[in-house]
């Protein structure tokens, strides 16, 4: 055993008296004396255009005045998908390479989807830990097991374990602004207020990050920081504070066919496309404006206000930060978005993303009434396709796809210091990935990546500094070879002889992956892909084809898979959330469990059993699942025993005909699912029936928001009560056991899911 005088870390010289020996201080890593401060801020399902010095009439005068007074990149792309664009940022690395080819959802047994950035890649935030930086996040992470993000962890896989010294902000990949399922560091917490005391989340990460970075400069204004800013907007549900609702309210009266138009032009104008880019048709299911009723017009409007507003409150909290750190200015400030805008509210958008999901009709009659609650706090929605294609203007596709609408998005990049005053305000042209972003901050820092980290050998970099075009806006671009893949939907695009070129395929799940056929397009002259040549030269096509397979071999793309649906089941397995006994215990005081971590009410039979002791007048929730537009909540109200099923703001209620007994009793739910659709809910209290009642539907997916014990987290399912409605008798546990799940329900629940994504 070391003896202290012999530890390996101590450089010093141990004698009898201090007289006689030499001390020594261990010192912590630090970065070089004026390295600058970093900052990523990443925008949710963002489209080219939807930025106002992109294209739009959205006001984002800051992120406009970051780009007036920084670089505008007209040509940057990113991956289809949320999780996969924030590993390939994070690492510098494809995504598949390090293990997040979808979503975090997913788990398939194969190193291209672990669910997790694979521990043989260092995230930039471990790398600049490492040389002696500060480093926070403050938003959506989303690049956890969703199965490992409740209470339970394990947490190697929070941004705690990736490198970041604090965190704030949600784990899933979407959250209620108003009610937001919120974590800090390790632990899950209540947000610190309402939305009727003005709460919003977007403000809160600000407020969150600006406290980070003053606590460390304030004791240590000598060490840099790196500041990870990945907002939940503008993913779906778009939500904003009142006032940014009625700025926008009858701006977008004229419909998308003439506001895409305009910003089309607008984009021809200030240069962000070349000028002979044709706007691409209306994509297949999106309708001509003239061609809407008018309730559906009003409906359209509607929500593409309150995205508008959404974008526009964010913007201002991009503001706040850069005023908070103005003092700053050796300060590498990137905006960019993670995917084009959002397919996920369909061809006519939704009130309620969930009962789009559930593939239920939303009746547009019944829809106009609650238009006042479109960007609420009683609102998830999500426009329509028909807005999504502009806001991804001039491009077709959307989020999900490989063509230029699902990955071809704004960046900008602010650094005072370091762009030459006579560069600032311009744009750059050139080929650029997310996968270059942190290479390009390395070759800036100075920073070489470890060959080797915490014992584990590390992949090499994929992406390609672009650190040369800061200050030159004609060198040649680093990256001419770049492959994308989503679902087996893929895409090449390859500088060939001086031409940008794009080999295409937009697969539909069960296709044959070697006879579907692919489009081919030459991005110099069609930079919107609407001059498909694939017939006319079938030789080149065939020869970027073939090199998008040698390029997913290089990557770690293979094997191609196509499942998405289905991959929403969680996994059966021993020491895991859902075990194969499918039981499940739950004894307060307890975190609210995430959705993937909890036992799954959705789309089948269960039955809920509660053990409590009460007396007269003991009133409260047992247990709570969803949220005020989704949900089902088991609770105790004037000492009878109640569930409300809340299915998209349709409340089936059954109240027990009788007082429940004072002191030791048995309550139980018991949901069947009787056919497709529907089904029934009955209550017993000690095993005797004490009501029951007919479920017009029965959802497949209830809610993004998680499940409560013992009280309604967040925004209440139930109109019965108001706040959390905390239990005040003694709740001793809840046991909910779940059947074995047919082929079909796996299905229709993973179809839900998967849309939500």
């Amino acid at each position: 055993m070391a003896t202290p005088s012999k530890l390996p870390s101590f450089q010093g010289r141990i004698g009898r008296t201090i007289a006689e020996s030499e001390p020594w201080f261990e010192q912590h890593p630090q970065a070089p004396a004026g390295a600058p401060n970093v900052v990523f801020v990443l925008l949710d399902d963002t489209g080219f255009a939807q930025i106002g010095c992109y294209g739009s009439d959205i006001d984002t005068p800051h992120i406009d005045a970051l780009a007036a007074n920084g670089l505008q990149f007209t040509n940057f792309h990113v991956t289809p998908l949320c999780s996969p664009t924030r590993a390939s940022l994070l690492t510098g690395r494809s995504q598949h390479a390090v293990g997040m080819r979808s979503v975090s959802n997913f788990l398939t047994g194969f190193p291209n989807q672990l669910g997790h950035i694979t521990n043989h890649a260092a995230t930039i935030a471990e790398v600049l830990s490492a040389e002696g930086y500060a480093t926070f996040c403050a938003g959506k992470w989303h690049l956890a097991p969703t199965q490992s993000i409740s209470a339970a962890g394990p947490f190697d896989q929070w941004p705690l374990g990736r490198g970041f010294d604090r965190f704030y902000g949600f784990l899933d990949g979407e959250t209620d602004q108003f009610f937001p399922e919120l974590v800090a560091d390790n632990h899950l917490i209540d947000p610190p207020a309402r939305p009727e005391d003005g709460y919003h989340l977007s403000e809160d990460l600000v407020d969150q990050m600006l406290r980070m970075i003053n606590n460390s400069k304030g004791v240590r204004p000598d060490r840099p920081f790196f500041a990870y800013v990945p907002f939940g907007a503008t993913h779906a549900p778009h939500q904003a504070p009142p006032e940014y609702l009625a700025k926008y309210r009858g701006r977008y009266d004229e419909g998308w066919d003439v506001v895409r138009q305009r910003w089309y032009d607008r984009q021809i104008q200030l240069g962000v496309i070349p000028p002979h880019t044709v706007l691409a048709p209306l994509n297949p299911g999106v309708r001509p404006w003239d061609a809407l009723s008018e309730n559906e017009q009003k409906l359209a409007c509607r929500l593409q206000e309150a995205f508008a507003a959404f974008l526009d409150h964010t913007d201002d909290q991009i503001g706040r930060l850069v005023a908070g750190l103005e003092h700053l200015d050796n300060t590498i400030f990137i905006v960019m978005a993670d995917n084009g805008a959002s397919q996920e509210g369909g061809p006519t958008g939704v009130m309620h993303e969930f009962s789009f999901f559930n593939q239920v009709a939303e009746p547009i009659e019944h829809v106009v009434e609650r238009l006042d609650d479109i960007g609420g706090p009683n609102s998830h929605t999500n426009y329509p396709w028909g807005w999504a294609q502009c806001g991804n203007s001039p491009f077709r596709w959307y989020k999900q796809n490989t063509h230029e609408g699902g990955v071809h998005v704004p960046m900008v990049v602010h650094w005072p210091e370091g762009i030459p005053a006579e560069q600032r305000g311009t744009q750059r042209n050139q080929f650029v990935n997310v996968a270059d972003v942190t290479p390009t901050v390395y070759e800036l820092l100075g920073v070489t990546p470890p060959g080797t980290y915490r014992g584990l050998e590390q992949l090499p970099l994929t992406g390609n500094s672009f650190a040369s075009m800061l200050a030159d806006p004609d060198v040649p671009a680093t990256n001419t070879l770049q492959y994308f893949e989503n679902g087996g939907s893929r895409a090449l695009v390859a500088l060939l002889e001086g031409v940008w070129w794009k080999a295409v395929v937009r697969h539909t799940p069960g296709d044959d992956f070697d006879t579907e056929p692919w489009e081919f397009f030459d991005l110099s002259a069609d930079p919107s892909e609407c001059n498909d040549l694939a017939d006319e030269q079938p030789e080149r096509l065939a020869a970027l084809a073939d090199l998008w397979w040698s390029e997913a071999e290089r990557h770690g793309v293979l094997p191609l898979d196509d499942r998405g649906f289905e991959l929403f089941a969680a996994p059966l397995l021993e020491n895991s959330p859902h075990t194969p006994e499918r039981c499940y215990v739950y004894r307060p005081p307890m975190s609210r469990i995430p959705t993937q971590a909890a036992a799954s009410a959705g789309g089948r039979s269960f039955d809920l059993v509660a053990r409590v002791t009460r007396r007269a007048g003991d009133d409260g929730v047992i247990w709570a699942t969803g949220s005020a537009g989704s949900g089902v909540s088991v609770f105790v109200q004037n000492d009878r025993l109640v569930v409300d099923y809340n299915a998209f703001g349709d409340h089936t209620i059954a109240e027990s005909s009788s007082d429940l007994p004072e002191g030791d009793c048995v309550l139980s739910m018991h949901l069947r699912r009787t056919d497709r659709t529907s089904g029934t809910v009955a209550l017993r209290i000690d095993g005797v029936t004490a009501a029951a009642a007919e479920l017009p539907l029965v959802m497949r997916i209830i809610s993004s928001m998680g499940t409560s014990i013992g009280h309604d987290y967040g925004s209440t399912v139930s109109k019965l009560y108001d706040g959390s409605f905390p239990f005040t008798g003694t709740l001793h546990e809840v046991e909910i056991k779940l059947p074995k799940r047919s082929a079909a329900d796996i299905a229709a629940t993973a179809r839900a899911e998967m849309g939500r994504q």
